[in-house]
């Protein structure tokens, strides 16, 4: 025994694949080493820092990371899958049940939202003309502590496993008696430090446009980005607090013997699901909702108009918002709620199903009559439209609950799902990166490559998901790991044809980030941010540009602060301590921590 429950045999080296990869990581390691010694004092500069450019980036660098593990871990899966007909496939079991939760824990927490959250970081303040965000070193610890929170969900491949049982971590497989080890603890703790991050995030940026907006600059006169990422920080204002609440309750039960959940002892098993689904539909309409406002942004640039009847956007973005809170229990039709919950929450469903009507057409009439500029960002637009209309329109098939009945737990479901978070939530923040591009990095992409990237995109995702809607309807359950049935063999592997066409898409992404030249008329690309405003037609528009250059061209001396980092190096301390229960140092890491936390606040 070394501490706690971490002994030599937690260490996975009868897992292969495991064991070859942390091999690969190691020598990459070792080997790059030497050469970011030119970097150390800029990557100091960058993990100290204040300024909300900087975290930004280095938001959106983790999420291009993230993005690649994650997808390594999809790719896996869909390797399994077509290799396991009438056959147990090249992954055990155990390792195979990791990777399908480990990937939608990344995808969801660890890419989506720290992508959404690098563009707000830094847009937000140049488009509203904030020198800053409103708590700039809070900024810094929230990245930091999303930064450890990756770090621990990562380090599980390492050092015992992670969670089993999708994820979402349904209650009673993830109780003490179903799931022992330290695999769910880990999805806990990681899910944990970064709900407490975005919590965080969200009172900043919230704060930041109520409150660091420039004179004149009234809510009416705002971009409608800015409306969204405000209603999207709202969301997480609300919904966030349950899954932190949940989490912890699960955990009290887990080590405590609490029993909020276990049912044999008194608890509710649909107290848990109700609770995890309260939060986890808004955090789909968390997502969205900057992607549309992105797309708002672009097609008024490509088109050099302003939105059609901006008023009914900003309706339909304030409906959202509010009927994201009446939708939750379409996830559980099948749970005997009664035909009379059931017809609400269907009806309900549909009902939210207009506004985005209504934002769609908005933007197509924004499209028409209109002189377009030739650029790929309006493929982005068109693809968008295109997967996330028909992910959408199985959305609705999903609110029917007699349909539901059928579909549901399916991989109908899966393909609807990845529909909507891909073609409206990737596709929305793709774009956003490679119209703001020349903004953030003071560089240009290539045209050609955006145009293949695209393409390749769009054929990925067409070919990867839509093969899973006729294996839903043919009778296939996700998460299916042997199956006899020749049909479903060869539609897996139209579908692993298309996860390898994205696999390509993805290196395209790559080569164009490592090609990008130096953007030689910066000076003109103020447009990128401010064309969606009223601002321009207000008379307004040398205000807004002082305020820009102010903060692009005009050295500030931002504040640097090692505290933060060194609040998030703790927690991550203490929560593998106490996921290994390793008791002395759990202790003595919460005391540091609460140390800095003074420290910091004296600062």
């Amino acid at each position: 025994m070394i501490y706690g429950r971490l002994k030599l045999n937690s260490i996975p080296i009868t897992e292969p694949i495991i064991v070859f990869l942390f091999l690969i990581i190691l020598i990459f390691f070792l080997f790059f080493l030497p050469f970011l010694k030119p970097f150390y004092k800029k990557i100091f500069n960058f993990s100290t820092s204040f300024d909300h450019k900087k975290i930004g980036k280095l938001y959106l660098l983790i999420a291009f990371l993230m993005l690649i593990r994650g997808f390594t871990d999809a790719l896996m899966i869909r390797l399994q899958q077509l290799l396991s007909y009438n056959h147990e496939g090249y992954l055990s079991i155990n390792h195979y049940s990791q990777i399908f939760t480990a990937h939608g824990v990344i995808m969801i927490f660890f890419v989506a939202m720290p992508f959404m959250i690098g563009l707000m970081n830094i847009i937000i303040p140049l488009q509203i003309g904030s020198i800053d965000v409103a708590f700039p070193s809070l900024n810094l610890l929230s990245f930091w502590l999303n930064f450890f929170a990756i770090l621990l969900i990562n380090i599980s491949l390492l050092f015992g496993e992670f969670s089993k049982i999708g994820w979402l971590a349904y209650p009673p497989l993830s109780e003490k008696t179903f799931s022992p080890w330290v695999g769910v603890d880990y999805w806990i703790w990681s899910l944990q430090i970064s709900g407490i991050s975005t919590l965080i995030t969200s009172i900043n940026f919230i704060t930041t446009i109520l409150k660091c907006r420039k004179k004149n600059l009234f809510f009416l006169k705002l971009p409608i980005f800015i409306w969204t990422c405000l209603c999207s920080n709202i969301l997480i204002l609300i919904s966030f607090p349950i899954l932190n609440i949940i989490i912890f309750l699960l955990f009290l039960d887990r080590n405590f013997n609490f029993h909020f959940f276990t049912s044999f002892y008194g608890g509710q098993q649909m107290l848990y699901i109700n609770l995890i689904w309260a939060w986890g539909h808004p955090e789909v309409y968390i997502l969205i909702l900057p992607s549309f406002g992105i797309f708002s942004e672009i097609l008024t640039n490509i088109c050099e108009k302003q939105l059609f009847s901006y008023n009914s956007l900003l309706y339909a973005t304030l409906s959202i918002t509010i009927l994201s809170f009446l939708v939750w229990l379409h996830h559980f039709f099948t749970m005997g709620s009664g035909y009379t919950t059931n017809i609400f929450f269907s009806v309900s469903t549909m009902i939210i199903a207009i506004p985005t009507g209504v934002k769609i057409y908005n933007w197509l009439f924004t499209i028409l009559f209109s002189k377009k500029k030739k650029t790929s960002l309006l493929f982005w637009f068109i693809s968008f439209i295109i997967i996330f209309s028909i992910g959408g329109f199985a959305g609705i098939i999903l609110a029917i609950p007699n349909l539901d009945f059928i579909f549901h737990n399916s991989m109908f479901l899966i393909a609807h799902f990845h529909s909507v978070i891909i073609g409206g939530v990737l596709f929305g923040y793709f774009a956003g990166f490679q119209y703001w591009f020349s903004i953030i990095f003071n560089k240009q992409l290539s045209e050609v490559f955006s145009y293949i990237n695209i393409f390749l995109w769009f054929l990925g995702v067409i070919i990867t998901f839509f093969p899973f809607y006729l294996l839903g309807y043919y009778g296939m359950n996700r998460r299916t790991l042997v199956y006899y049935n020749l049909l479903w063999s060869k539609l897996l592997l139209i579908s692993f044809i298309g996860s390898l066409i994205i696999f390509l898409s993805i290196l395209i992404q790559i080569l164009n980030l490592i090609f990008s030249k130096k953007q030689k008329n910066f000076m003109n690309n103020y447009e990128q941010l401010f064309l969606n405003n009223n601002i321009m037609n207000q008379n307004n528009d040398f205000l807004y540009k002082k305020f820009f250059f102010k903060n692009n061209f005009i050295k500030i001396n931002h504040k640097k602060n090692i505290f933060p980092f060194l609040i998030s190096l703790f927690l991550f301390i203490f929560s593998f301590s106490i996921i290994w229960w390793i008791w002395k140092i759990c202790i003595f890491s919460f005391f540091l921590i609460l140390i800095n936390i003074i420290f910091f606040i004296y600062e």
